[in-house]
């Protein structure tokens, strides 16, 4: 039996089809900070986030659709939903306590050792 990860367990869904990955969770994190749970287009280096990512977190109920974007179409703006809200908060709580800061900076070293 596959073992739920400490983010699931914490909000004590058993019937979770996914667990969010990384990069999910950290898209669904960023959406805490921004009025109505606005998540992001682009990443901290101005990069767009991957439509798998966004696409996915849609499917599992995390991020919903907002609005269409008239100027560029192909974009979709998305904000979280209420489980999203609580599966990104419950990720930051299980996270080391640091402040946000510290936090981005130790991603950021992550991703910089990924593409090294």
């Amino acid at each position: 039996m596959d073992r739920l990860s400490p983010t699931a367990q914490q909000l004590g869904s058993q019937a979770r089809k996914a667990r969010p990955s990384m990069t999910q969770l950290a898209w669904l994190s960023r959406g805490l900070e921004q009025a109505g749970g606005k998540l992001p287009l682009f990443d901290h280096y101005g990069q767009r986030y991957d439509q798998r990512t966004i696409r996915s977190c849609i499917e599992q109920g995390w991020a919903e659709p907002w609005f269409n974007n008239p100027i560029k179409p192909d974009w979709m703006v998305c904000r979280l939903t209420e489980e999203g809200r609580e599966l990104a908060a419950a990720g930051e709580a299980l996270a080391e306590p640091a402040e946000a800061e510290t936090r981005e900076v130790r991603i950021r070293d992550l991703v910089d050792d990924l593409f090294s």
